[in-house]
């Protein structure tokens, strides 16, 4: 206990710890700081050095910073060039941005990106058919006039058993729960009542309690506590549903008397699968019986259940909704782990598909735009005139780190391949030049079908920007001292 602090009682008997004074800890201050998170940073960018992105252009961009540090330049001039270097990349990548059809009635060649952008994941072997539904789901949900795509339209469920093959499309929504009695059928042309308020009589919001002390006393109560459940049945029931959901759950009395009365119900259903259960059939979620009228009855074509293997696992279909606009991706999969995956490789699918379906331009991948960047980024910086020049230049170099770590992921001599397409990018003015990572015999990325959007090219590069920025502002931080004996 003396390493930590000393151990002291209030008043009351309550232990706490008084916290030793960081006299002992060390104190880092300007360049040793900065040089501190920086190494931090880098460690961190390497690590994730295989996935690309804002992380090793994040790396890349330290790393550079370093060595200007070392040459004495101080730490906001190196970001005030990163930040003229960053809106000079940005500028170019909307120069070489090229047009990407997104007609609904033409889907292959966003087929085509969805399966580029799932190549690299653990689901590649069904690829076509996770890209195919990708595809589907984004453009079910899309308001194509405002160029938007609500997320909370497209529900990702997952179920383990089964293959990866079986995965599907739902037009529709699938709720995690079964009928509450295993003979209630499936309803067809349904109107749905949704419930937040439970099947149970209403309790006194007092301290006051009843005793019953006589058997007279507590069958008057069970016919009350029956009386209610039929009065509640029979409200559901007079404003036209024929399906009940209901957020809170209800005894097995209550569930003999919905059955009896043929008002097939679910229970337990959770507070977000009931708002998209609202959203998908039209309904008002009712917190009160009285409250219930017909126009707050969701609508829905078929409720089914449907049953997996031998463990007999149920889970509730809603069809053929109101909303037409609601759909479910439905996954299955050997294990949880393969099932997590899936939905974390159909994310990446999904934000690519919709940030076409916001702005339809891209750039090339493999790359090029990074290389083309550079290139700007490095003539801009022979026209600068201040200290800031030495920042863009190394901001360049930073940019040319992904493609070289491209080429190295792909058994490629890195420094000399991208000095290759550099020089043929300049020579040939053709921004698409990038690393043949497939060993397909072309350099051109528009030939191979390699593309990112432009969206998230840009962000990538605002990001790595940003967070370099942030760290080279640290200049003071305390660090864990020796340890005493």
């Amino acid at each position: 206990m003396s390493a930590l602090g000393t151990l002291a009682f209030d008043e009351y008997g309550r232990p706490f710890i008084i916290i030793k004074d960081q006299d002992k800890k060390s104190r880092l201050t300007g360049l040793e700081a900065l040089k501190s998170h920086i190494m931090a940073a880098k460690a961190v960018a390497n690590t994730l050095k295989t996935s690309l992105g804002p992380n090793v252009l994040a790396g890349a961009l330290l790393e550079q910073a370093e060595q200007l540090l070392d040459r004495g330049i101080h730490p906001i001039r190196i970001t005030d060039g990163y930040d003229q270097a960053a809106k000079i990349a940005i500028e170019q990548l909307d120069e070489i941005g090229d047009s990407f059809p997104v007609d609904p009635n033409n889907t292959e060649p966003l087929i085509q990106t969805a399966m580029t952008t799932l190549g690299s994941k653990v689901i590649n072997r069904c690829h076509r058919q996770m890209a195919e539904i990708a595809v589907n789901a984004i453009l079910t949900v899309a308001d194509m006039e405002r160029k938007d795509v609500d997320f909370e339209l497209i529900k990702v469920e997952g179920k383990v058993g089964g293959k990866l093959e079986d995965t599907q499309l739902i037009k529709g929504v699938i709720v995690d729960k079964e009928f509450s009695h295993p003979q209630m059928p499936k309803v067809c042309d349904t109107k749905i009542a949704i419930l937040t308020c439970p099947f149970e009589p209403p309790k006194p919001k007092t301290k006051h309690k009843l005793d019953v002390t006589s058997v007279e006393d507590y069958k008057a109560l069970q016919k009350y506590e029956k009386e209610k459940f039929e009065e509640m049945i029979r409200q559901v029931k007079e404003n036209g549903a024929n399906l009940a959901i209901c957020q809170w759950g209800f005894d097995d009395e209550a569930n003999h008397l919905l059955l009896q009365n043929e008002l097939p119900a679910i229970r337990w259903v959770g507070g977000p699968e009931i708002e998209l259960i609202a959203i998908a059939t039209g309904g008002r979620i009712v917190p009160r019986f009285c409250e219930l009228t017909p126009e707050k009855l969701g609508t829905a074509g078929l409720v089914k259940e449907i049953c997996f293997g031998t463990t007999k696992d149920r889970m509730l279909v809603i069809e053929e909704c109101k909303n037409s606009r609601a759909v479910t991706i439905f996954i299955r999969g050997g294990n949880k782990m393969i099932i997590e995956e899936a939905k974390r490789a159909l994310h990446d699918a999904l934000c690519v598909i919709r940030n076409l379906v916001r702005d339809n331009r891209i750039v090339y991948g493999g790359g090029a735009s990074e290389i083309s960047c550079a290139l700007a980024v490095n003539q801009a910086a022979d026209k600068c005139p201040s200290l800031e020049q030495y920042a863009m230049r190394a901001f360049a170099d930073a940019l040319e780190v992904i493609p070289m770590a491209l080429a190295e992921n792909s058994g490629l001599n890195p420094i000399q391949t991208m000095t290759e397409v550099r020089a043929r990018q300049v020579k040939e003015n053709n921004p698409a030049l990038g690393i043949d990572c497939l060993h397909l015999s072309t350099n051109d990325m528009k030939q191979q079908h390699v593309i990112e959007t432009l969206i998230g090219k840009k962000q990538q590069i605002s990001l790595a920007t940003q967070v370099v920025k942030m760290i080279l502002k640290i200049d003071d931080i305390r660090g864990p001292g020796e340890p005493e004996d």
